[in-house]
């Protein structure tokens, strides 16, 4: 019968179980002839709307996925690579297993029975006795595999794995008999949402420009002290945990440009809080080493010119000014006792520790988020999870794991 040729598929995830509530958040086909020749890849990030779990593992940070489409947007597209070929995947028992989950949740039906090829399994019969992880496999071949858990680059390193088990086999009947098989099996057709697909590569370049260049340089100035004082009190709680989540940055924007502040004022307005800052900083006669680093940390995100800092790092001559704003809130945010703290996403301390760190100082750990909750610290500060997202609502602070530490002083 004959076959376009194969598949190979990798998914990066969430976790490891698809039967209950982890998701697919990156995915990656490559196509092979019969002969294992590669002739095209596509790739693209997949926004769960979910925290991403373990980020340490696959490096896919929120920010990148916010623009991603969902597995629904792209599914039609998806199910059209994979038609009339073998599935492939390295321990392949773990993709089918997502890709049937999220075909279920878009509710696009597709039998069980799918024409795969598992190159963990078949490293059984092509290299005895060598370890079963990709990494060994590929090795083995002297395949390059750097930058592991990107979905492109295993399911890429997986179908070079594939080509290299094609050549060395004398007898070609079983891999016939599987394309022969794929061939004639069908995953139906979708329309189109017309979506296009976002790899690493865009959702990178796409974040990275700064939120003053996306606030309007010309627009008419009619803003006034109050609505400098918003600003300045939106940008200090923004700058909290001293990261500029692309939420907050967005935000920041948003809150600009309704209140009429152009770009040049909002640069002023920067400059104007980092100079608070350092005021505040030298109130005692002494800049520490570790308020310094604040200081620069504050004037990388706000792009404050190096003649600037160099300005406030320099001894005062005289006792430093108090802040011009009247309304300005500078560093007015703090954890009192009693207060509730939410957590979400897969932090760097078990979940259990951070409570027993909150209770310890006098803190509430509250595990749903309600308008009482002071603040939700994320493992993430841009995550999508549904506890951030209710924060964000409610006008709750979401800072990151560090920040939280920072507030807690430890």
């Amino acid at each position: 019968m004959g076959s376009p040729g194969f598949a190979t598929i990798d998914f990066e995830t969430t976790g490891l179980f698809p039967g209950k509530h982890d998701r697919a958040i990156e995915v990656a086909v490559v196509h092979s002839d019969p002969d294992g020749t590669i002739t095209g890849r596509w790739d693209t990030l997949l926004n769960p709307g979910r925290d991403l779990g373990r980020q340490d593992i696959h490096r896919i940070s929120a920010a990148e996925i916010l623009r991603a489409p969902t597995f629904s947007d792209i599914a039609p597209e998806l199910i059209e690579l994979l038609d009339g070929r073998v599935l492939v995947a390295h321990n392949a028992s773990f993709d089918t297993r997502f890709l049937l989950a999220e075909l279920a949740r878009a509710d696009i039906w597709t039998s069980q029975d799918l024409v795969t090829l598992c190159t963990m399994q078949l490293a059984r019969v092509y290299l005895p006795g060598s370890g079963r992880a990709l990494v060994d496999c590929c090795a083995a071949f002297d395949i390059q595999l750097e930058g592991a858990h990107r979905a492109s680059v295993d399911a890429g390193a997986t179908a070079q794995l594939l080509a290299s088990y094609i050549a060395h086999s004398e007898d070609r009947s079983g891999w016939t008999d599987h394309l022969d098989r794929a061939a004639a099996y069908s995953y139906g057709r979708v329309p189109s949402r017309g979506v296009a697909w976002y790899p690493r590569e865009d959702a990178l370049s796409g974040n990275d420009h700064h939120f003053l260049e996306r606030i309007t340089d010309n627009l008419p100035e009619f803003s006034g002290p109050d609505a400098h004082n918003d600003y300045l009190a939106l940008l200090d709680r923004a700058l909290l945990d001293r990261v500029l989540s692309l939420h907050e940055a967005e935000g920041l924007v948003k809150l600009a440009e309704s209140l009429g502040i152009s770009r040049p004022a909002c640069e002023k307005l920067n400059l104007e809080y980092f100079w608070m800052l350092g005021a505040a900083a030298w109130s005692d006669g002494i800049l520490t080493d570790a308020e310094t680093g604040d200081l620069v940390a504050v004037a990388t995100l706000l792009r404050i010119p190096p003649t600037q800092i160099d300005k406030v790092l320099t001894p005062p001559d005289v006792a430093p000014a108090s802040p011009k704003q009247p309304g300005a809130s500078l560093g007015g945010f703090a954890l009192n006792p009693g207060d509730l703290v939410t957590l979400t996403g897969e932090m760097s301390l078990p979940r259990e520790r951070w409570y027993d760190i909150l209770v310890a100082n006098d803190l509430v750990p509250k595990d749903a988020v309600t308008k009482k909750v002071k603040l939700v610290a994320a493992a993430d500060p841009d995550s999508i999870s549904g506890k951030a997202k209710k924060a964000r609502d409610y006008g709750i602070p979401v800072v990151s794991e560090q920040g939280l530490a920072n507030l807690l002083g430890i």
